[in-house]
C-alpha cells in the first residue's frame, strides 16, 4: 500500500531534518530524522493513532520519498524507526512572550496532567 501523505519540511541541516507529515488539512505526524555514518533514524510522532497497514506505508513513504534521497539504500546500513502517538501540550518560540506564561496557561482541561 503506497502511502500519500503530503511531507512537508521545517528544517534541515546537514545531519538532521524535521518534517511534518498532512492528509488534506489534517497533521498526522511530525518526523524527526538524523542521518549518521550511513545509519539514518527516524522518530516519528503520530497525531493520533493510524493502523498497522497504514503506518507502515507513512513509514515507507518517508523512507522513499526522503530518507533514500539522502541515503540511497545501497549506501546505507539501515534505517531505524521509532514511532510514538502523542498530542502538542505547548508549543513556543523566542518570540513568545514567556514572561507571563504560567501553569494555566498549559492546561484546557484541569482533569488531565498536560
Amino acid at each position: 500500500m503506497r502511502a500519500n501523505y503530503r511531507l512537508v519540511r521545517l528544517v534541515r541541516t546537514a545531519s538532521s531534518e524535521v518534517y511534518l507529515a498532512w492528509s488534506g488539512e489534517t497533521r498526522i505526524a511530525q518526523i524527526d530524522l538524523h542521518y549518521t555514518d550511513g545509519l539514518a533514524h527516524a522518530t516519528v510522532v503520530l497525531d493520533a493513532a493510524l493502523e498497522r497497514s497504514v503506518l507502515e506505508a507513512l513509514v515507507n513513504q518517508i523512507d522513499e520519498d526522503i530518507v533514500s534521497s539522502t541515503l540511497p539504500p545501497f549506501d546505507r546500513e539501515d534505517l531505524f524507526v521509532t514511532v510514538y502517538t502523542g498530542q502538542e501540550v505547548l508549543h513556543l518560540s523566542d518570540g513568545d512572550d514567556m514572561d507571563g506564561l504560567d501553569d494555566s496557561d498549559l492546561d484546557d482541561d484541569e482533569d488531565e496532567p498536560f
